[in-house]
């Protein structure tokens, strides 16, 4: 039984699996955030554990589609004018990362991880209440046209590089798979063994009262700096501070400053998502998310109705969010499923924590030992939490985590 004090500063989905992953090996946890557990991206997401994805965002030919989706007003990309000098150098690297012989490697990367994500899931929801929350229907994009399938050749080509089960899908056999959708998709593409979150949210806060109910701490904390000494590390803020043997920063797009702080330069920035809640039954119209690949939104069947998420907005952490390309996208929604109610339950927007590569940081700080990273998860945060959480107990703990790590090392920029 181990006798180390860890701190966790963040509390959505990877922090608070790395937090019963840690507590499981016996260490003394406490999991903080400056607002409540699930406060931030892992509240509003689409809920899909989608194993073995390895497409990153940035590929071939994305400069093309990046300048004609920001010419089209209901387009899934924008970019606020004043963000824009602050984003320049991360567009750069994003770029950069397009180049085919990069999207390989990436894709390579992403699916070491990607592909452990069922597995993971398990280990840690099974034997408890959690795993209620987990559906196994998979997931289909669909497509209206074979020209805009044809556009995803180049994602199926990284698929079979990789291994990634998946199933090419003619008109008839989506009706069969989704009889409410719209007659209108010539073709889809259905991975069968991604998993569901049904409710986000209280999956995350599951885990939180699971870690409090095996003697784990939660506290509502605003860290703003971290110092280590010789025999600990410490986390401050303008009133209080607290010291432990190690801390973990998955703190999302929040993460940066800490990284700086303990001189790594992370190239972090937030690709901001929205969505809203329908007050439709959405068990009575979908058996699984369905994501239309050509308008760039996913429908998602949920506890509290429908969920439609969409968007890469850059605009920063602190920008009010605008709700107006989110909700203009409900005449397309309609046309894609029919049944869907019109009434608004509630809207969101959160920031991913992306990074140039769409690979996260993982490790242990450059300079210290005492320190770890689990954060930069872009879209893949659900996929991730579990898998992460596990790498972050491996390490602490002198465990192979059985991979290369230098992948996803913080000062690879």
């Amino acid at each position: 039984m181990s006798d180390t004090s860890i701190a966790i500063v963040g509390a959505g989905i990877v922090g608070a699996s790395a937090a019963l992953a840690l507590q499981r090996d016996g260490h003394r946890v406490t999991i903080m955030d400056r607002q409540e557990p699930c406060a931030g991206a892992s509240f509003g997401n689409a809920g899909l554990i989608v194993n073995g994805s390895c497409a990153p965002t940035a590929m071939p030919g994305i400069v093309f589609d990046g300048l004609r989706m920001l010419g089209q007003p209901r387009s899934a990309l924008s970019v606020r004018p004043a963000y824009f000098p602050k984003i320049l150098p991360w567009l750069i690297r994003f770029v950069a990362e397009s180049r085919r012989t990069r999207v390989a490697q990436n894709a390579r990367h992403l699916h070491a991880l990607t592909n452990r994500a069922v597995n993971a899931w398990k280990q840690l929801t099974d034997n408890t209440d959690l795993h209620r929350l987990i559906e196994s229907n998979g997931w289909i994009k669909v497509y209206e046209s074979e020209r805009s399938f044809a556009t995803t050749r180049n994602a199926r080509a990284l698929l079979d590089d990789n291994g990634t089960p998946y199933e090419i899908l003619t008109a008839t056999d989506i009706q069969d798979l989704e009889p409410q959708l719209a007659p209108i998709f010539a073709r889809g593409i259905y991975q069968s063994d991604s998993l569901l979150l049904t409710n986000p949210d209280r999956m995350v806060r599951g885990m939180v009262d699971l870690l409090l109910q095996r003697g784990g701490t939660y506290k509502q904390f605003n860290a703003q700096s971290i110092e280590v000494e010789s025999d600990s590390v410490k986390l401050l803020n303008a009133d209080e501070s607290m010291s432990f043997d190690k801390i973990v920063i998955a703190a999302g797009a929040w993460s940066k400053p800490f990284c700086q702080q303990l001189g790594d330069n992370v190239a972090l920035d937030t690709e901001r998502g929205y969505h809203l809640m329908l007050s439709t039954d959405s068990s009575a119209l979908l058996t699984r998310p369905v994501m239309s690949g050509d308008s760039s939104f996913v429908l998602s069947p949920m506890e509290a109705g429908l969920r439609l998420t969409t968007q890469i907005e850059f605009a920063g952490l602190d920008a009010a969010p605008d709700y107006r390309r989110v909700r203009s996208l409900l005449p397309a929604a309609r046309r894609m499923l029919p049944g869907i109610d019109k009434a608004e339950t509630s809207v969101w927007m959160g920031c991913r924590p992306s990074l140039p590569d769409s690979l996260p940081v993982l490790g242990f700080a450059s300079n210290t030992r005492k320190v770890l990273y689990a954060f930069g998860h872009q879209h893949l945060g659900i996929t991730l939490g579990p898998v992460t959480g596990l790498i972050i107990a491996d390490l602490v703990a002198g465990r192979d985590p059985g991979l290369d790590l230098g992948p996803y090392r913080a000062d690879r920029f």
